[in-house]
This record gives C-alpha cells, sequence and structure tokens, in this order.
C-alpha cells in the first residue's frame, strides 16, 4: 500500500493471524489473541493450509488450530490435518494452566471454556 512517498507492506489476514498467534504470550496476550482470532470467519481454507504446511513454528501452528476450532470457525473443516506437522511433545503457552490433550498445549485455565 502506498500512501504518497511512503509504502507500507501488510499481509493478508491469514498471515496476520500467524503473526499474532507468535506474539502470544511474550507480546500479545492470550485472550486478546483468542479475541481476534474469533472474527476471523472469512479465512480462505486454501490459503490456511498453504501456511500451516509452510511455517516452521509448532507453537504457531498448534495454537492457531486450538483458537480456530474453540471459534468454532467452518473453514476448518476444509484444512487437511494429516499435511500439516505438529510436532512432538508438549508446548507451555501459559505457566500453570492447563495442558489441552488434543494441540499439547498449556493454555490459562479460564480460556477451557467455550468462546459464546
Amino acid at each position: 500500500m502506498s500512501q504518497g512517498q511512503y509504502s507500507v507492506r501488510l499481509s493478508a489476514p491469514e498471515r496476520a493471524v500467524f503473526e499474532l498467534v507468535d506474539s502470544v504470550p511474550d507480546e500479545q496476550p492470550f485472550e486478546g489473541a483468542q479475541l481476534l482470532t474469533e472474527n476471523l470467519t472469512t479465512l480462505r481454507p486454501e490459503l490456511v493450509q498453504e501456511l500451516l504446511e509452510a511455517c516452521r513454528s509448532v507453537k504457531v501452528k498448534r495454537l492457531f488450530l486450538y483458537f480456530a476450532e474453540k471459534c468454532g470457525h467452518a473453514w476448518l473443516k476444509q484444512i487437511n490435518f494429516r499435511q500439516v506437522d505438529l510436532g512432538r511433545g508438549n508446548r507451555v503457552i501459559a505457566r500453570g494452566g492447563r495442558l489441552d490433550l488434543k494441540y499439547q498445549i498449556t493454555v490459562p485455565e479460564e480460556s477451557s471454556r467455550d468462546i459464546p
């Protein structure tokens, strides 16, 4: 995007959410990222699939999929999980939280509730 002599690069929503999730919990609170992910109802599943396969961060992939599932996004049904390497072992997102067995990530205790 250009404005006069200034130019700014913008990420597509699909990539932007990966960048957001990468900043949890150091720069972005878990709850804030979860709320922002809730509004991503129109993500393009083919691009999400491509990003999931290319992403090297196990934490980002697991947390992104955790949020998407919690939010009940329809596009998630079109993702081929067999093509996504989710690594091995647990990842700690929230110290003192609870382990989500499906994605093997430790999330805050209060996140165990479904998003309304």
